[in-house]
Parts: C-alpha cells; sequence; structure tokens
C-alpha cells in the first residue's frame, strides 16, 4: 500500500480519517466517501458541493494542519495529557502479575488428628519448622488420581513462596482434588481480558475513549474490592472475569488516547515509556506481597490506586482526533477552543484556517464505522490477521522457560541450567518484544475510526497466546507438542507473514540508515525463533 503510492508520486492518505481500501474510488466520489469502506482517498477531494459531499481535506489532515495550531506535543497540556495515561500503566502492572501471588501453588503438609506431622508434599523441606514434633517425610511427587490415601487430609499446613502468609489456595485448600480450581481462576481473569478487548475496542469507536475508559474504572472499582471479600473459589474466579474485562477497557482506552495525543513521530518513544512503567509495577509486585501479607489485603491495595482515575472523568477530554475523523465538528470546535485556553494559545496564529473550516462542516452528521466493515477492506484485513497471529504466537512468553530438562547432552546439570535460563530469558524478552511491537503496529497503521476495534482484535490474540500457560499447568506441563511443533511453526509463519506488511506512516520520512518497524520485527521475531527452538525441552 504504502510502497505502492510512493512509488507514483502521490503522498500517504491521511490515517485518520478513514478505512483505506483495495480499488481506486471513481472520480465523483459518492456521498460519505471520505469515510466510507472500500474506497480509496482521493490525494486532493474536491470541494464539498453539499452537506452529503466529501469532508473538508484540511480537517482531515489532523497532523498537518490541526495538531500543529494546536502547539503539537509541545503544549503544555498535552505533556500533561500523555504524563496521566502513563501513571495508570503502574496499577495496570500490579493487576495483570496478581495471579502469580494470588493463585501460586504453596508447598503443603497435612497435620494429622493425632497431632503428628503427615506427608509434606514439595520439593524442599519448609524453614523454621524443624523443631515441630516430628519430621516431615519427603515426597518425590504430587499426589494424584491414583495416590488418594496421600490427600485424605483434615487440616493442610501450607507454606507460600510467594511473599505472603495465606493467598487463594491456602485459603480454600485447593490441593489434590480440588487443584483444577486453581488453573480455572487463572482462566477467568485471561478470559475476562480477551473478551473485554473484543467488546470495548468496538465500543470505543462508537461512543469514544473516554466513556469506556470512566466506566472501566467504575466497575473495575466495584469488581475487584468485591473479588476481596470473595466466600469461595466460585465467587472469586466469577468476579475476577469481570475484573478481567474491566482492566481490558482501561488498558484499551488508554492506549488510544496515547496514541491519538501524539505525532506519529513520537508515539514510539510515549508507548515504550508507559511499557516500561508497566514492568516496573510487575517488579514491585514481590514487594507489596511481603508488606500486605495477606491475598484479601494484596487484592485491595492493587485496586484501591484506580480510585484516583476518577478523576480523569474532570481532567482528561475526549480524543479530539476521534472526534474530528468521525466528524463530530461542533465537539471538535468546543474541545479544540479549550485546548488553545489550556495551552494559553492566541487563536489568531491559526493560520491555515482550521476554525473557519470546522464553522463551515459543523453541521454535518457523524459517522462511525464498526470493526467489521473492515473485511471489506483486503489489505487492511491482511495486515490486522498478520499482527494477530504474531501476537498469537508470541503471547506463550508465560511457557517459556517453565521447563528445566534438557535432553541428555552431556553436560553437567549445572551448565544445563546456565543454557536453560539463558535460552528463557532471551525467548521471554523477544517475545515480549515482537507481541508489543504488533500491538503498535496494528495502532499505527489502524485508521482512527476503527482504531479500538483493531487494537482490541491484536491484544485479544495475545491473550489467546498466554491461555497456553495455564492450559500446560493443567494437564502437569506436558505440552511438548504444543511448545515445540505448533509454536514453532506459528513463529516461522510470522516471520514469512511479516513481507505482507505495509511501511507505517511517517517512515518513509526517517534518515538514511534508520530500521523500520518491519525490520525491527523482523530481526526480533528471528531471535525469538533461534531461542526457542534451542530452549529446553520439558519432561514428557
Amino acid at each position: 500500500m504504502a510502497i505502492e503510492r510512493r512509488r507514483e508520486g502521490r503522498p500517504l492518505p491521511e490515517e485518520n480519517g478513514s478505512v483505506p481500501g483495495a480499488a481506486a474510488a471513481p472520480p465523483g466520489p459518492p456521498p460519505g466517501a471520505g469515510l466510507g469502506v472500500g474506497a480509496e482517498i482521493q490525494a486532493v477531494p474536491p470541494p464539498p458541493s453539499s452537506s452529503s459531499a466529501a469532508c473538508s481535506p484540511l480537517l482531515l489532515d489532523y497532523d498537518g494542519s490541526v495538531l500543529p495550531f494546536l502547539g503539537g506535543l509541545g503544549g503544555g497540556y498535552q505533556r500533561t495529557l500523555v504524563l496521566l495515561t502513563w501513571v495508570p500503566a503502574l496499577f495496570i502492572g500490579f493487576s495483570k502479575f496478581s495471579d502469580s501471588f494470588l493463585l501460586d501453588q504453596p508447598d503443603f503438609w497435612c497435620r494429622q488428628a493425632d497431632g503428628q506431622q503427615g506427608d509434606w508434599n514439595g520439593s524442599l523441606v519448609p524453614p523454621g519448622h524443624a523443631n515441630r514434633s516430628s519430621i516431615f517425610p519427603p515426597a518425590t511427587a504430587l499426589p494424584g488420581p491414583g495416590n488418594a490415601s496421600e490427600c485424605d487430609c483434615h487440616e493442610w499446613h501450607y507454606r507460600i513462596r510467594a511473599g505472603l502468609v495465606q493467598n487463594v489456595v491456602s485459603k480454600w485448600d485447593l490441593v489434590c482434588d480440588s487443584a483444577w480450581k486453581v488453573h480455572i481462576a487463572k482462566f477467568s481473569l485471561l478470559v475476562g481480558l480477551i473478551f473485554g478487548h473484543l467488546i470495548t475496542g468496538c465500543i470505543a469507536d462508537w461512543v469514544g475513549r473516554r466513556p469506556v475508559l470512566l466506566f472501566s474504572v467504575i466497575f473495575i472499582l466495584v469488581f475487584g474490592l468485591t473479588v476481596a471479600l470473595s466466600v469461595n473459589v466460585t465467587m472469586f474466579s466469577t468476579l475476577r472475569f469481570f475484573e478481567g474485562f474491566c482492566l481490558a477497557g482501561i488498558v484499551l482506552s488508554l492506549y488510544a488516547l496515547r496514541i491519538e495525543l501524539c505525532p506519529p513521530g513520537h508515539r514510539f518513544m510515549i508507548t515504550m515509556v508507559a511499557s516500561f512503567i508497566e514492568m516496573a509495577g510487575q517488579f514491585l509486585m514481590p514487594g507489596l506481597a511481603a508488606l500486605c501479607r495477606d491475598w484479601q489485603v494484596l487484592q485491595a491495595v492493587i485496586i484501591c490506586p484506580f480510585l484516583l482515575m476518577l478523576l480523569y472523568w474532570v481532567i482528561f477530554p475526549e480524543s479530539l482526533r476521534w472526534l474530528m475523523a468521525t466528524q463530530q465538528f461542533e465537539a471538535s470546535k468546543e474541545l479544540i477552543f479549550q485546548l488553545t485556553r489550556k495551552n494559553r494559545m492566541n487563536t489568531e496564529s491559526d493560520i491555515k484556517g482550521v476554525v473557519p473550516e470546522l464553522e463551515k462542516e459543523i453541521a454535518r452528521r457523524p459517522k462511525k464505522v464498526c470493526i467489521v466493515k473492515v473485511v471489506g477492506t483486503r489489505n487492511l484485513w491482511k495486515n490486522i490477521v498478520v499482527l494477530c497471529v504474531n501476537s498469537t504466537a508470541m503471547g506463550n512468553d508465560g511457557v517459556i522457560g517453565k521447563y528445566s530438562q534438557l535432553p541428555d547432552s552431556g553436560m553437567s546439570d549445572s551448565v544445563k541450567d546456565k543454557f536453560s535460563t539463558a535460552f528463557s530469558i532471551v525467548g521471554m524478552f523477544s517475545s515480549h518484544a515482537v507481541g508489543s511491537l504488533s500491538v503498535f503496529f496494528c495502532a499505527e497503521i489502524t485508521p482512527t475510526v476503527i482504531r479500538g476495534g483493531g487494537l482490541g482484535l491484536v491484544l485479544a490474540s495475545a491473550g489467546f497466546g498466554r491461555l497456553t500457560a495455564p492450559i500446560m499447568e493443567l494437564h502437569n506441563q506436558k505440552g511438548y507438542f504444543l511448545h515445540h511443533v505448533i509454536f514453532a511453526c506459528c513463529t516461522l509463519i510470522c516471520i514469512i507473514c511479516i513481507l505482507l506488511l505495509p511501511e507505517t506512516p511517517g517512515e518513509e520520512h526517517k534518515p538514511a540508515g534508520t530500521k523500520s518497524k518491519e525490520h525491527w520485527l523482523w530481526s526480533v521475531l528471528l531471535i525469538s525463533e533461534g531461542s526457542t527452538a534451542g530452549s529446553p525441552s520439558p519432561g514428557k
């Protein structure tokens, strides 16, 4: 797409107002051609002859006319808004990583009715218990269906390794025959995230990013705090589904707002900062768990910071780029005046005449597009499918590194462990990088009118990839075929499919010798394929 336009000497279409298609538009565009599906955007559309004619090209050129008028990213108010999209990334990191602490499988042993210690199921003798009345006989395997006698216990004792004194597993004795409920609880958050990305993405394209953000914050407070009051694991799993659904709405709306605040040249840096802040939240979780000690307190501490985001309804405006793309020009005019006041700018600096053009187009009816209509655009649909495949294949970075058993190669155990750790780190880093790049790539190539739906598809695909981790745990980590055959084939398909992706807007203006995002995706995927191919094989 972009390459063909450049060869023909035509400028790239403005990504913010239309869904590009495969066929060229006729010389006289039909009503609504500016936002129609399956129609090519003209370089210079004819002036509108009526209220149903094509929109003014000046208003569709958001990055070339509207954003410079508002001061670009240099405006103080715009920088404040970008900072406000970064702060919740820390809370998002807490919530996404909470399963590793709330549902961590502890070491456990049984205290028999006479006060003596029974069988202990774990790999190490728990410290701090040596002065008990008896010594724990170590067990070599967890109890299974054939070891029913080992699960015949009236009182379990636990040693949790995730910094907590009590978590969900120890609260409701989710061991032995009840261990499968832990994996269902892990599924619930991921499935909630998947459905949340798909549904809230479409809603964000229809009603706006700001309402989705506000309602997601309100309901994550309701469901998240209620999770801490769960009376059984069924209630916990159900509420975690809705918590994941609302968390997806916050993630998606913030990502879209962050992208739409910035010109294309600054988007990558701003999204990377948000990713690093989210990663910092994951690194801080062990210390937070050690301070809270109890899983209910930890859950409340994770959710309560979202109370600060209720102020965003007053502080954060709707995305001006989305308002302009959907031709809501009356609301756009009010927001432009608000932004100029916040930045203390003079409206007389409007040398291109954005405000007068808005006045002419105010009577135009809003036009909104659903992501379903993208099926009629061959190139855009193809690109989104490629990115979804990339995200699904690379979403399994919680799976790499779960296995430490190498095939018999004559190396010592210490050398095997070092190779296992090294390959796992490289594989997880590469998988995470490709997943993040796929989401960012989708946000750049997808027009503003359907950006929420496109992001929802790619983020949901990454969630499907992450579902493989609890699935393999449910099957006692017997996932050799899934991990080493299915995902290896998907990675090879991803490498081939990257050739089908276009260059994102603005890449042709980079200095010579600078790598494009296609080259970065290609390079990282090759690293990921090499690391996963050499990663340790799981025990069968």
